[in-house]
């Protein structure tokens, strides 16, 4: 191994590479290898391509039916105060005036 890691928990190099994580052999800890577990390295965007943010606000560019609703989101509907998924690219959450905690895919979004 070229780049040795000591543990950010026990401080041992007693470490390995094992998928997408570090390993710790002597106490088991676990650690992504891409630097700070809360950093994405994919962009969030909507369908248009321009880039999303936490706080953003976006409209809903065609009807869609909800699961778990009887009340569908109407093309035109504004999402504000959107919130990023954690590792996943293609979804954000948010609130519409109607329906709470909504998990959205950004294909069918576009940022106001």
């Amino acid at each position: 191994m070229a780049d040795v890691h000591a543990c950010p928990q026990c401080g041992s190099d007693n470490t390995y590479p094992d998928g997408d994580n570090y390993v710790c052999a002597e106490c088991a800890h676990e650690w992504p290898t891409s630097g700070d577990a809360g950093d994405s390295d994919l962009p969030v965007k909507d369908s248009n391509g321009q880039r999303l943010a936490a706080g953003d606000t976006v409209v809903v560019i065609k009807d869609l039916k909800v699961r778990g609703s009887s009340i569908p989101l109407k093309q035109g509907t504004v999402i504000k105060n959107i919130r990023l998924v954690d590792g996943d690219a293609d979804h954000i959450e948010g609130h519409s005036d109607k329906i709470k905690g909504l998990v959205l895919k950004t294909c069918f979004l576009k940022k106001a």
